[in-house]
């Protein structure tokens, strides 16, 4: 079973229907005991750093996440779930993340052409760069769906996938056995619903 954590901050309804659609057995859940007991684990995430990880501090998940990816259980986090991911953002201040993946979430204002538009709407394509299988069912070249305004930097170690936005956007990064996916799959059609599915074989 997967567990999706509701800690208040996530697009779970979307998510959960796409787990259904594939036959996946998931629950949307905020019981730290049905989290640790979960196969697997989802932390979605939309809106901003700072009111999200104190949401997941309120709600006692900090500590339970740490422990979890510590003992190898696999944990994706998608979008903002993805950057919650890393040890620090730097989204309106500086905020601590949960430290899983190295790395830091920075402002795509700065850093990209001024032509190009914020936040990064719409598709994109992924460019791979390692080999993971989280990739079985997809290929270099697919494209998925983004919304975001920041994106993770100084994480190449651990960058499994990028998109080009004026800069290389790390999409899907990877440490252990925690991934994180900057797009949404589960807003990707085929191609990100074939994401989801192998994250629940790994």
């Amino acid at each position: 079973m997967i567990a999706i954590v509701d800690y208040g901050c996530g697009n779970l309804f979307s998510l959960s229907c796409s787990l259904n659609f594939l036959g996946i057995e998931c629950k949307i859940t905020g019981d730290k005991e049905e989290i640790a007991a979960a196969d697997k684990i989802i932390l979605p995430g939309v809106g901003a750093f700072a009111d999200a990880i104190k949401k997941l501090r309120d709600c006692d998940m900090v500590d339970l996440l740490r422990s979890l990816a510590a003992e190898g259980k696999p944990i994706l986090g998608i979008c903002l779930g993805m950057q919650l991911l890393f040890e620090k953002s730097f989204e309106y201040g500086a905020h601590m993340g949960l430290g899983l993946i190295k790395g830091y979430v920075g402002a795509l204002e700065g850093n990209i052409p001024e032509e190009l538009k914020i936040p990064h709407m719409g598709w994109n394509k992924l460019n791979f760069a390692k080999a993971d299988p989280i990739f079985k069912y997809i290929e270099p070249g697919d494209y998925m769906y983004f919304v975001h305004s920041f994106y993770a930097k100084g994480c190449v170690e651990n960058t499994l996938a990028f998109a080009e936005y004026g800069a290389a956007v790390p999409a899907v990064v990877k440490s252990g056995s925690v991934y994180g996916m900057q797009f949404h799959p589960e807003k990707s059609g085929e191609k990100g619903l074939a994401l989801l599915k192998a994250f629940a074989e790994l």
